[in-house]
């Protein structure tokens, strides 16, 4: 299968743009009819792959429904968003306005295109909500914020022969079957023991989430379907991942500091269930 690079659509903290050779590396090559992601993100595997068909899950509704809406008529979103994209709109009054509605909004596609402003935007490709469920990233403060057009078309396109779910990751595990393939990109095992525990849409990724979703891909393993998991490679995860039929240790190693002088490199891996 040949690899384009593509871009996402998205700023995504955790992207996995630069290691989807390493990830395509560890999927079946040949019978596979749809990929599916129980955590899609930013989509830079399913961007990067050519399968006929794929099931993209999330459990962040403000995600899915931004890719519903470029699914539906990418030209009427683009017509809606490209304005937003402007020196005026890029000051923090102007941020913290859109924010403000956001926050307060309820019609679903006016939150799609603010989503992506506010993404575009806001600090360092996070996306973060409150304990009241509101989206709190604070202003980038970058130059000139880019317009994704194209990446817009061609996810557009991409998602033509998708399936968009949103909930939590079972409800994705639950509709595979033979034929199918999963790669799961899950929130990661904190590096230590007195980290923050790990946000993912307003709820905690406890280490009994980590197990539950090692159950689901053995599971899937019975049925005849391969699963490839992401996480950091670090003594927790490979024991959590100890009956996985194979682990591969990453190359790529991935900054996770803010701050540029306290940033390390920390290796991660792929863990594969293979079809039995």
């Amino acid at each position: 299968m040949t690899i384009t690079k593509h871009r996402a659509c998205l700023k995504w903290a955790g992207g996995k743009k630069k290691l989807v050779p390493e990830i395509q590396r560890c999927l079946p090559k040949r019978g596979i009819k749809r990929l599916i992601e129980p955590f899609v993100g930013g989509a830079s595997v399913s961007l990067n792959t050519d399968y006929p068909g794929y099931v993209l899950n999330d459990m962040n509704p403000d995600l899915v429904g931004f890719y519903q809406a470029i699914q539906t008529d990418v030209t009427r979103y683009i017509d809606a968003t490209a304005d937003m994209f402007s020196p005026e709109n890029n000051t923090p009054d102007r941020y913290y306005e859109f924010r403000e509605e956001f926050n307060k909004n309820s019609d679903t596609f006016r939150r799609a295109c603010l989503f992506l402003y506010l993404n575009r935007h806001g600090f360092n490709g996070l996306c973060r909500y409150n304990a009241k469920g509101g989206y709190n990233v604070p202003f980038g403060r970058y130059k000139k914020p880019y317009f994704p057009e194209r990446e817009l078309k061609h996810m557009s396109e991409k998602l033509q022969s998708a399936h968009l779910m949103q909930g939590d990751f079972s409800i994705a595990f639950e509709q595979a079957q033979k034929g199918d393939v999963i790669y799961c990109d899950p929130p990661y095992t904190p590096l230590t023991l007195t980290a923050h525990f790990t946000a993912y849409a307003g709820n905690s990724f406890s280490h009994q989430e980590q197990l539950r979703l090692v159950e689901c891909a053995k599971n899937a393993q019975t049925k005849g379907i391969t699963t490839v998991i992401s996480n950091h490679d670090i003594a927790i995860t490979r024991e959590l991942y100890a009956d996985a039929s194979r682990i591969k240790g990453l190359k790529v190693h991935r900054s996770i500091s803010r701050q540029a002088e306290g940033r390390v490199k920390v290796r991660e891996l792929l863990a594969i269930y293979s079809a039995i």
